[in-house]
């Protein structure tokens, strides 16, 4: 396995990298400029990462797309000197496209122009330092703060837009959410928010519901992936109380789907396709996944899988969403 491939998957299974200096913002990397199309992972009418098609799938024009997905990426800051990544960094940049945007943002793109910013993300350590990463967690959402601002004032023209996010990504989505959207005049041009891999509280939110089934627009879907029967130590407390739907019934009942029901998940080979190998249930407040398929099925934290495990069903999803949105 190559070395970057094996960082990624660290990432998301509680890994630190020992300890950093204390914050100091006089060494905060310099800020995006998201007039330079450099700061940004993937844009409309650019070939990027996440344009991939496989032989299952339709490429479209982004001329022929009448929607937007702002698509906020997860950590791919690993190791490092400081608790924000620098935007560019020849590493992360390739690492953030190659693992990421092609694999989780691509799930969009037959249906959105896809706008995913680079950001000066904090790096993992963050997430377990209660004193210097919350300052790195702030640095990071501002500059997804005024990469949306951009995006809105620059390439939005009132279109309708999707937002869509992974694990640190989606810490940052639900903040914007909150901040922009939730009651403001934004509301309804979101056609819908996939805020994955990082709770989301049931009560985030005073104007914006949870999707409840697959009819719903203007909404949120949210989960975190397990192994059926697994238990993480966090369930208690960190998954307490958050939003939770089931991506193969589109339902927050806890009925679990057949190996049929589901539409199909993509492998570490973007070029394949893996159908009648996956049921899921609502368990509380995560969902229990069970697979048929001898790489992953070993795995008690699914949480890197999170959009590829579900991934044609959340093609699927975002096609039905737009047609429900439209007849609005």
């Amino acid at each position: 396995m190559k070395l970057g491939l094996f960082i990624y998957y660290l990432v998301l299974y509680n890994v630190g990298y020992g300890q950093l200096p204390a914050f100091d913002i006089q060494k905060v990397p310099l800020a995006p400029d998201y007039s330079d199309n450099s700061s940004w992972c993937a844009l409309p009418f650019r070939k990027d990462k996440c344009d991939f098609c496989s032989k299952y799938d339709v490429e479209v024009s982004d001329s022929n797309k009448l929607v937007d997905v702002f698509f906020i990426h997860p950590t791919t800051y690993m190791i490092g000197e400081n608790w924000n990544a620098s935007v560019p960094d020849k590493h992360i940049d390739k690492l953030t496209d190659n693992k990421p945007i092609k694999y989780q943002a691509s799930v969009f793109n037959e249906s959105c122009r896809i706008y995913a910013p680079r950001y000066r993300q904090a790096i993992i350590n963050s997430f377990y330092d209660t004193i210097n990463g919350p300052q790195a967690l702030d640095t990071a959402y501002n500059d997804v703060r005024n990469s949306f601002l951009y995006y809105l004032k620059n390439h939005n023209q009132s279109r309708p837009f999707i937002i869509a996010s992974h694990s640190q990504g989606t810490l940052h989505a639900k903040r914007l959410i909150a901040e922009f959207i939730d009651q403001k005049s934004l509301q309804d041009q979101m056609v819908m928010a996939y805020l994955i891999g990082y709770p989301v509280p049931l009560n985030m939110y005073e104007n914006i519901p949870v999707c409840k089934d697959s009819t719903m627009t203007n909404g949120v879907v949210s989960w975190h992936s397990f192994k059926t029967d697994f238990e993480p130590k966090g369930i208690q407390s960190f998954y307490k109380e958050c939003i939770v739907v089931n991506p193969i019934t589109w339902s927050t009942d806890t009925t679990e789907s057949s190996f049929e029901q589901g539409k199909g998940a993509k492998g570490i080979k973007l070029n394949s396709k893996i159908t009648k190998r996956i049921k899921a249930k609502i368990h509380k407040s995560i969902l229990w996944v069970n697979i048929k398929y001898p790489i992953i099925r070993k795995k008690e934290n699914l949480h890197v899988y999170d959009y590829n495990l579900f991934w044609y069903d959340i093609k699927n999803d975002v096609k039905r969403r737009l047609r429900y949105y439209w007849l609005q």
